[in-house]
């Protein structure tokens, strides 16, 4: 259950913080890549965001996200896809993903994702991964962790121009502490 699970976050402070520094237009393309059970879609719905799409491998996590929008379930665009297989029918203003980027843990997987990434965005995107001060895994699986240098090779290579990165501790429900990087980029 998501309540269960130590990424859990009932705000996306700094998602949103940087949602909001870039004043995205309510009508913007936002995709939220392995957004299933997080708030944020809650949260754009809440602001008045119009054009949200929430891509996740776990149809039944985009399920329990279904059930709890209720009504303004029907707002949403839902994918259930593995991200390395989508292929995206038109271009987003936004590429939103906390806590998925990091589980690409070899080159070929890195590589194919930020491929995915330079081809499917015509604005802004906003990582957050577990920082080189995180954990090693989550939930059992292995991760890649990044440092601010890191995320900038990464990103820049695929010709997106750092805006701003900011660590972040987050609290799990179970009260340990996880050290998060989010990176904002531009496509250039």
């Amino acid at each position: 259950m998501p309540n269960e699970v130590s990424w859990t976050e009932e705000v996306p402070t700094v998602s949103m913080l940087f949602i909001h520094k870039f004043n995205v237009p309510k009508d913007a393309q936002i995709i939220d890549i392995g957004g299933g059970d997080s708030k944020l879609v809650d949260h754009l719905l809440k602001e008045g965001f119009t054009n949200v799409t929430v891509l996740d491998i776990s149809a039944a996590a985009i399920e329990r996200a279904k059930k709890r929008l209720g009504k303004d379930a029907h707002k949403v665009t839902w994918i259930i896809q593995d991200i390395l297989e989508f292929h995206p029918i038109h271009t987003y203003d936004l590429w939103h993903d906390r806590a998925a980027f990091h589980f690409q843990t070899d080159t070929k997987k890195i590589n194919r994702y930020l491929d995915i990434v330079k081809h499917a965005v015509d604005g802004m995107v906003i990582i957050g991964t577990f920082s080189v001060d995180g954990p090693t895994k989550c939930s059992g699986l292995e991760i890649k962790q990044y440092d601010e240098d890191g995320m900038k090779e990464k990103f820049e290579q695929s010709d997106f121009k750092n805006i701003e990165c900011k660590r972040e501790d987050h609290i799990t429900p179970a009260g340990a502490v996880q050290n998060f990087i989010f990176c904002s980029f531009m496509k250039q």
